[in-house]
């Protein structure tokens, strides 16, 4: 071999040796968890014209977000998490009969829905009321589903 061959081998072997040398050497960074897809409280809830709330007609609906911050588009999203909260997410602990609130015997059927993660567990609750009043004496000084 050439001397000038020879020694442009050896260069790019060495620099090769040492690049090779340099990539092992090189620190392994620990890369982050990845985020969650979605925050581990997020919520739909709704109020449909209906008895079943899979054939319900949904007239209004809001989101709920309690985690990292209570966030959406529910007017009171502080409130309605902090009551969600206070029964660990159970909805059917958050309607109170108010005997006191007198409603027709008219079947006019509605019912309320909460879908979604609660403190990263899927939730899924419906109940459905007579009529509008009985909903609004079940959900008495309730602002989750005061929407």
């Amino acid at each position: 071999m050439r001397p000038l061959l020879r020694d442009t081998a050896l260069t790019t072997a060495f620099a090769t040796g040492l690049a090779l040398i340099g990539v092992a050497a090189t620190p392994v960074v620990a890369q982050a968890e990845p985020t969650r897809l979605y925050p581990p409280s997020a919520l739909v809830l709704s109020v449909a014209k209906g008895e079943d709330m899979t054939t319900a007609t949904v007239e209004r609906a809001v989101t709920l977000s309690c985690a990292p911050t209570a966030t959406g588009t529910h007017p009171a999203p502080k409130e309605a998490c902090e009551e969600l909260d206070a029964v660990d997410g159970d909805f059917g602990q958050l309607t109170r009969a108010n005997a006191a609130a007198p409603c027709t015997r008219i079947w006019d059927p509605v019912t309320v829905t909460g879908e979604g993660i609660w403190k990263g567990k899927r939730v899924t609750w419906s109940a459905t009321y007579g009529n509008r009043c009985e909903m609004n004496v079940g959900m008495w000084k309730n602002s989750v589903f005061a929407f």
